[in-house]
Protein backbone atom coordinates (compact mmCIF):
# COMPACT_ATOMS: atom_id res chain seq x y z
CA UNK A 1 0.00 0.00 0.00
CA UNK A 2 1.07 3.26 -0.79
CA UNK A 3 0.19 6.49 0.33
CA UNK A 4 1.53 10.11 1.84
CA UNK A 5 0.72 7.85 5.20
CA UNK A 6 3.89 6.09 4.40
CA UNK A 7 5.70 9.33 3.61
CA UNK A 8 8.07 11.23 5.99
CA UNK A 9 6.99 14.43 8.05
CA UNK A 10 8.68 16.96 10.20
CA UNK A 11 7.30 17.10 14.29
CA UNK A 12 9.06 20.29 14.87
CA UNK A 13 13.11 19.23 14.93
CA UNK A 14 12.07 15.31 14.69
CA UNK A 15 12.43 13.89 11.65
CA UNK A 16 9.49 11.06 10.94
CA UNK A 17 10.34 8.69 8.72
CA UNK A 18 6.59 8.15 8.49
CA UNK A 19 3.27 10.02 9.55
CA UNK A 20 2.30 6.18 11.85
CA UNK A 21 2.96 7.20 15.23
CA UNK A 22 2.70 4.60 18.20
CA UNK A 23 0.30 6.11 20.89
CA UNK A 24 1.47 6.00 24.42
CA UNK A 25 0.37 2.61 25.82
CA UNK A 26 0.15 1.75 29.80
CA UNK A 27 1.11 -1.83 29.88
CA UNK A 28 2.27 -2.09 33.40
CA UNK A 29 5.64 -3.67 32.71
CA UNK A 30 7.88 -1.86 35.09
CA UNK A 31 7.69 -3.48 38.24
CA UNK A 32 6.38 -1.98 41.97
CA UNK A 33 9.52 -0.03 41.85
CA UNK A 34 8.56 1.45 38.14
CA UNK A 35 12.05 0.92 36.85
CA UNK A 36 11.73 0.17 32.81
CA UNK A 37 13.55 -2.66 32.34
CA UNK A 38 15.23 -5.35 29.10
CA UNK A 39 11.81 -6.55 28.76
CA UNK A 40 10.03 -3.10 27.76
CA UNK A 41 13.43 -2.26 25.40
CA UNK A 42 12.30 -5.10 23.71
CA UNK A 43 8.85 -4.35 23.64
CA UNK A 44 9.46 -0.58 22.45
CA UNK A 45 12.52 -1.90 20.01
CA UNK A 46 10.25 -3.98 18.06
CA UNK A 47 7.85 -1.10 17.54
CA UNK A 48 11.20 1.21 16.34
CA UNK A 49 9.71 1.05 13.10
CA UNK A 50 6.66 3.79 13.76
CA UNK A 51 7.79 7.36 12.73
CA UNK A 52 7.87 8.43 16.23
CA UNK A 53 7.02 6.04 19.49
CA UNK A 54 5.69 7.66 22.33
CA UNK A 55 6.22 6.12 25.61
CA UNK A 56 3.65 5.06 28.24
CA UNK A 57 2.54 7.77 30.62
CA UNK A 58 5.40 8.09 33.23
CA UNK A 59 5.73 9.06 36.75
CA UNK A 60 7.39 12.27 37.53
CA UNK A 61 6.79 11.71 41.10
CA UNK A 62 7.19 8.79 43.43
CA UNK A 63 3.93 9.71 45.42
CA UNK A 64 2.42 9.75 41.26
CA UNK A 65 1.02 6.03 40.34
CA UNK A 66 -1.80 5.30 39.31
CA UNK A 67 -1.83 1.88 37.91
CA UNK A 68 1.12 0.19 39.70
CA UNK A 69 3.59 -1.01 37.30
CA UNK A 70 3.64 1.72 34.92
CA UNK A 71 7.44 3.73 34.22
CA UNK A 72 9.05 6.76 36.22
CA UNK A 73 10.88 9.22 35.91
CA UNK A 74 12.48 10.77 38.60
CA UNK A 75 16.04 9.68 39.93
CA UNK A 76 19.47 8.01 38.32
CA UNK A 77 17.78 4.35 38.81
CA UNK A 78 15.11 5.11 36.67
CA UNK A 79 17.05 6.96 34.63
CA UNK A 80 19.31 4.11 33.87
CA UNK A 81 15.83 1.99 32.95
CA UNK A 82 15.29 3.87 30.52
CA UNK A 83 18.28 4.73 28.88
CA UNK A 84 18.02 0.75 28.11
CA UNK A 85 15.02 1.53 26.48
CA UNK A 86 16.02 4.47 24.15
CA UNK A 87 18.79 2.90 23.52
CA UNK A 88 17.42 0.04 21.86
CA UNK A 89 14.95 1.93 20.10
CA UNK A 90 18.07 4.02 18.50
CA UNK A 91 20.01 0.54 17.50
CA UNK A 92 16.53 -0.05 15.38
CA UNK A 93 16.14 2.97 13.77
CA UNK A 94 13.78 4.53 15.69
CA UNK A 95 12.95 8.02 17.69
CA UNK A 96 10.75 7.96 21.00
CA UNK A 97 9.29 10.67 23.13
CA UNK A 98 8.47 9.86 26.96
CA UNK A 99 5.35 10.98 27.78
CA UNK A 100 5.34 12.93 31.08
CA UNK A 101 2.17 12.46 33.38
CA UNK A 102 0.94 13.10 36.95
CA UNK A 103 -2.29 11.37 37.70
CA UNK A 104 -3.47 13.93 40.44
CA UNK A 105 -7.15 12.69 41.64
CA UNK A 106 -6.80 9.74 39.39
CA UNK A 107 -3.77 7.99 42.28
CA UNK A 108 -4.90 6.09 45.16
CA UNK A 109 -2.86 6.70 48.41
CA UNK A 110 -2.59 2.40 48.66
CA UNK A 111 -0.42 3.16 45.70
CA UNK A 112 1.83 5.98 46.94
CA UNK A 113 2.72 5.44 50.35
CA UNK A 114 -0.42 6.91 52.00
CA UNK A 115 -0.23 10.28 50.39
CA UNK A 116 -3.57 11.48 49.25
CA UNK A 117 -4.39 12.05 46.13
CA UNK A 118 -4.42 15.89 44.76
CA UNK A 119 -6.02 17.95 42.38
CA UNK A 120 -7.32 21.29 41.23
CA UNK A 121 -10.21 20.56 43.63
CA UNK A 122 -11.58 18.29 46.29
CA UNK A 123 -13.89 16.40 43.87
CA UNK A 124 -13.57 13.10 43.79
CA UNK A 125 -13.96 10.66 40.40
CA UNK A 126 -17.50 9.23 40.59
CA UNK A 127 -17.48 6.06 38.33
CA UNK A 128 -15.26 3.59 38.47
CA UNK A 129 -12.65 2.39 41.09
CA UNK A 130 -8.89 1.51 40.95
CA UNK A 131 -7.13 -1.36 41.42
CA UNK A 132 -4.55 -1.47 44.42
CA UNK A 133 -2.07 -3.73 46.60
CA UNK A 134 -5.53 -4.41 48.98
CA UNK A 135 -7.99 -4.94 45.75
CA UNK A 136 -10.63 -2.90 44.12
CA UNK A 137 -10.99 0.47 45.34
CA UNK A 138 -13.19 3.26 45.20
CA UNK A 139 -11.39 6.62 43.90
CA UNK A 140 -10.38 8.63 47.36
CA UNK A 141 -11.45 12.47 47.81
CA UNK A 142 -8.59 14.51 46.44
CA UNK A 143 -6.92 17.18 47.96
CA UNK A 144 -7.03 20.88 46.24
CA UNK A 145 -3.35 21.92 45.46
CA UNK A 146 -2.90 25.55 46.90
CA UNK A 147 -1.94 28.33 44.54
CA UNK A 148 1.87 28.43 46.59
CA UNK A 149 2.09 24.41 45.47
CA UNK A 150 1.70 24.46 41.74
CA UNK A 151 5.33 25.58 41.51
CA UNK A 152 6.40 22.58 42.79
CA UNK A 153 4.16 21.18 40.40
CA UNK A 154 5.81 22.48 37.24
CA UNK A 155 9.73 21.96 39.16
CA UNK A 156 8.41 18.24 39.06
CA UNK A 157 7.59 18.01 35.33
CA UNK A 158 10.76 20.10 34.85
CA UNK A 159 13.22 17.99 36.57
CA UNK A 160 11.65 15.16 34.91
CA UNK A 161 12.34 16.72 31.25
CA UNK A 162 15.53 16.70 32.38
CA UNK A 163 16.05 13.40 33.49
CA UNK A 164 14.35 12.38 30.04
CA UNK A 165 17.29 13.63 28.30
CA UNK A 166 19.86 12.75 30.20
CA UNK A 167 18.27 9.17 29.18
CA UNK A 168 18.30 9.76 25.99
CA UNK A 169 14.59 10.73 24.49
CA UNK A 170 14.19 12.75 21.56
CA UNK A 171 11.52 14.69 22.74
CA UNK A 172 8.44 14.35 25.53
CA UNK A 173 4.70 14.54 25.38
CA UNK A 174 2.99 16.36 28.12
CA UNK A 175 0.03 14.84 29.16
CA UNK A 176 -2.98 17.01 29.41
CA UNK A 177 -5.94 14.55 28.58
CA UNK A 178 -7.89 11.64 30.12
CA UNK A 179 -8.43 13.19 33.24
CA UNK A 180 -5.24 13.85 35.29
CA UNK A 181 -3.97 16.40 36.83
CA UNK A 182 -3.33 18.75 34.24
CA UNK A 183 -6.28 17.86 32.61
CA UNK A 184 -8.03 18.35 35.72
CA UNK A 185 -6.92 21.78 35.43
CA UNK A 186 -8.02 22.25 31.82
CA UNK A 187 -11.57 21.02 31.91
CA UNK A 188 -13.99 22.79 34.31
CA UNK A 189 -16.18 20.15 35.02
CA UNK A 190 -13.72 19.49 37.64
CA UNK A 191 -11.79 22.96 38.00
CA UNK A 192 -14.02 24.88 40.18
CA UNK A 193 -11.01 26.89 41.47
CA UNK A 194 -11.44 30.80 42.01
CA UNK A 195 -7.89 31.77 41.85
CA UNK A 196 -5.72 32.54 38.77
CA UNK A 197 -6.06 29.28 37.60
CA UNK A 198 -9.72 28.85 37.87
CA UNK A 199 -12.42 30.33 35.77
CA UNK A 200 -11.61 30.93 32.31
CA UNK A 201 -10.19 29.30 29.63
CA UNK A 202 -6.42 31.43 30.31
CA UNK A 203 -6.32 30.58 33.86
CA UNK A 204 -7.35 27.16 33.46
CA UNK A 205 -4.77 26.05 31.33
CA UNK A 206 -1.95 28.23 32.74
CA UNK A 207 -0.61 25.15 34.99
CA UNK A 208 0.02 22.93 31.33
CA UNK A 209 1.24 25.53 29.23
CA UNK A 210 3.74 26.54 32.70
CA UNK A 211 4.43 22.73 32.22
CA UNK A 212 4.92 22.97 28.73
CA UNK A 213 6.97 26.15 29.19
CA UNK A 214 9.25 23.80 31.47
CA UNK A 215 9.75 21.38 28.89
CA UNK A 216 10.69 23.40 26.32
CA UNK A 217 13.60 25.52 28.50
CA UNK A 218 14.89 21.61 28.60
CA UNK A 219 14.01 19.95 24.76
CA UNK A 220 13.66 23.19 22.82
CA UNK A 221 10.04 23.39 21.53
CA UNK A 222 11.10 21.65 18.55
CA UNK A 223 11.17 18.22 20.88
CA UNK A 224 7.66 19.16 22.87
CA UNK A 225 4.34 18.14 22.19
CA UNK A 226 1.19 18.04 24.06
CA UNK A 227 -2.11 15.87 24.44
CA UNK A 228 -5.74 16.72 25.05
CA UNK A 229 -9.14 14.96 24.70
CA UNK A 230 -11.56 17.28 25.00
CA UNK A 231 -14.75 15.12 24.66
CA UNK A 232 -13.30 12.03 26.08
CA UNK A 233 -15.51 11.51 29.70
CA UNK A 234 -12.55 9.36 30.87
CA UNK A 235 -11.71 10.08 34.72
CA UNK A 236 -15.22 11.64 35.27
CA UNK A 237 -14.33 14.61 33.39
CA UNK A 238 -16.08 17.01 30.55
CA UNK A 239 -15.53 20.66 29.66
CA UNK A 240 -18.69 23.38 28.98
CA UNK A 241 -17.24 24.72 25.51
CA UNK A 242 -14.52 22.31 24.30
CA UNK A 243 -14.60 24.08 20.88
CA UNK A 244 -12.93 27.16 22.80
CA UNK A 245 -10.78 24.90 25.01
CA UNK A 246 -9.54 23.69 21.81
CA UNK A 247 -8.84 26.76 19.87
CA UNK A 248 -6.75 28.53 22.97
CA UNK A 249 -5.08 25.50 23.55
CA UNK A 250 -4.37 25.22 19.77
CA UNK A 251 -3.21 28.92 19.23
CA UNK A 252 -1.00 28.96 22.44
CA UNK A 253 0.65 25.71 21.35
CA UNK A 254 1.14 27.04 17.86
CA UNK A 255 3.11 30.58 19.69
CA UNK A 256 5.74 28.72 21.37
CA UNK A 257 6.08 26.73 17.54
CA UNK A 258 5.89 23.31 19.30
CA UNK A 259 6.25 20.20 17.74
CA UNK A 260 3.16 18.34 18.00
CA UNK A 261 0.06 18.16 18.73
CA UNK A 262 -2.18 15.16 19.58
CA UNK A 263 -5.65 15.09 19.70
CA UNK A 264 -7.29 12.22 21.62
CA UNK A 265 -10.87 11.26 20.05
CA UNK A 266 -13.43 8.20 21.52
CA UNK A 267 -14.09 7.92 17.76
CA UNK A 268 -12.54 9.87 15.17
CA UNK A 269 -15.39 10.39 12.93
CA UNK A 270 -17.82 11.26 14.98
CA UNK A 271 -19.07 14.80 13.57
CA UNK A 272 -18.06 16.46 17.03
CA UNK A 273 -14.68 15.18 16.72
CA UNK A 274 -13.84 15.87 12.83
CA UNK A 275 -15.06 19.09 14.73
CA UNK A 276 -12.54 19.86 16.66
CA UNK A 277 -9.61 18.85 14.73
CA UNK A 278 -10.45 21.91 12.32
CA UNK A 279 -10.65 23.88 15.43
CA UNK A 280 -7.22 22.44 15.89
CA UNK A 281 -5.79 22.29 12.23
CA UNK A 282 -7.40 26.02 11.98
CA UNK A 283 -5.56 26.96 14.95
CA UNK A 284 -2.09 24.67 15.11
CA UNK A 285 0.17 25.43 11.95
CA UNK A 286 2.52 22.96 13.53
CA UNK A 287 2.05 18.71 13.16
CA UNK A 288 -1.25 17.91 13.97
CA UNK A 289 -1.70 14.27 15.50
CA UNK A 290 -4.94 12.45 15.08
CA UNK A 291 -5.64 9.67 17.34
CA UNK A 292 -9.14 7.18 18.10
CA UNK A 293 -10.65 4.99 16.14
CA UNK A 294 -8.46 5.21 13.04
CA UNK A 295 -7.56 1.98 10.56
CA UNK A 296 -4.60 2.10 7.61
CA UNK A 297 -7.75 2.68 5.10
CA UNK A 298 -9.24 6.24 7.09
CA UNK A 299 -5.39 7.36 8.48
CA UNK A 300 -4.76 7.56 4.92
CA UNK A 301 -7.78 9.65 3.83
CA UNK A 302 -6.88 11.66 7.00
CA UNK A 303 -3.99 11.91 5.95
CA UNK A 304 -5.06 13.22 2.08
CA UNK A 305 -7.34 15.36 3.00
CA UNK A 306 -4.97 17.53 5.32
CA UNK A 307 -7.22 16.89 8.43
CA UNK A 308 -4.13 15.58 10.02
CA UNK A 309 -0.41 14.95 9.56
CA UNK A 310 -0.16 12.19 11.13
CA UNK A 311 -2.43 9.19 12.49
CA UNK A 312 -1.42 7.75 16.06
CA UNK A 313 -1.99 4.00 16.70
CA UNK A 314 -2.89 2.10 19.61
CA UNK A 315 -4.32 -1.08 19.58
CA UNK A 316 -3.16 -2.09 16.42
CA UNK A 317 0.46 -1.33 17.63
CA UNK A 318 -0.27 -4.07 20.70
CA UNK A 319 -0.94 -6.93 17.95
CA UNK A 320 1.45 -5.72 15.23
CA UNK A 321 5.29 -5.07 16.00
CA UNK A 322 5.40 -4.40 12.44
CA UNK A 323 2.47 -2.25 11.84
CA UNK A 324 3.98 -0.06 9.65
CA UNK A 325 5.48 -3.10 6.95
CA UNK A 326 2.17 -4.45 7.29
CA UNK A 327 0.34 -1.29 6.00
CA UNK A 328 2.85 -0.95 3.55
CA UNK A 329 2.10 -4.76 2.04
CA UNK A 330 -1.71 -4.79 2.91
CA UNK A 331 -1.28 -7.15 4.70
CA UNK A 332 -3.60 -8.40 7.57
CA UNK A 333 -3.59 -7.15 10.86
CA UNK A 334 -3.77 -9.31 14.43
CA UNK A 335 -6.17 -8.36 16.67
CA UNK A 336 -4.98 -7.83 20.52
CA UNK A 337 -5.43 -10.00 23.50
CA UNK A 338 -6.88 -7.85 25.86
CA UNK A 339 -6.60 -10.07 29.00
CA UNK A 340 -3.06 -9.65 28.42
CA UNK A 341 -2.75 -5.72 28.06
CA UNK A 342 -1.85 -5.46 31.93
CA UNK A 343 -0.39 -8.83 32.92
CA UNK A 344 3.34 -9.15 33.86
CA UNK A 345 6.12 -11.10 31.40
CA UNK A 346 6.01 -11.17 27.78
CA UNK A 347 3.14 -13.21 26.53
CA UNK A 348 0.51 -10.62 25.00
CA UNK A 349 3.52 -7.76 25.34
CA UNK A 350 6.55 -9.23 22.90
CA UNK A 351 5.49 -11.90 21.66
CA UNK A 352 2.87 -10.75 18.90
CA UNK A 353 4.76 -12.50 15.53
CA UNK A 354 5.32 -10.00 12.72
CA UNK A 355 3.75 -11.33 9.52
CA UNK A 356 6.50 -13.09 8.19
CA UNK A 357 6.37 -15.46 10.71
CA UNK A 358 3.04 -15.78 10.57
CA UNK A 359 2.80 -16.22 7.45
CA UNK A 360 5.76 -19.20 8.17
CA UNK A 361 3.61 -21.10 10.26
CA UNK A 362 0.74 -21.09 7.95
Amino acid sequence: MTSKLLTPVKAGELKLANRIVMAPLTRARAGREHVPNELMAEYYAQRASAGLILTEATMIAADGCAFTAEGGLWDAERVAGWKKVTDAVHAAGGLIAVQLWHPGRAAHSLLNNGAQPVSSSNKAIRDGSIHTPEGSKPYEVPRALGTDELPGVVAQFAQAARLAKEAGFDGVEIHGAHGYLLDQFLRDGVNDRTDRYGGSIENRARLMFEVIDAAIAVFGAGRVGLRISPLVPFNDVVDSDPKALVAYVAAQLNARGAAFLDLRHDQFDRPAEQELAKIARDNYQGTLMRNGGFDPASAAAAIADGSADAIIFGRHFIANPDLVSRIHDGAALATMDPKTLYSPGPHGYTDYPVAAEVAATA
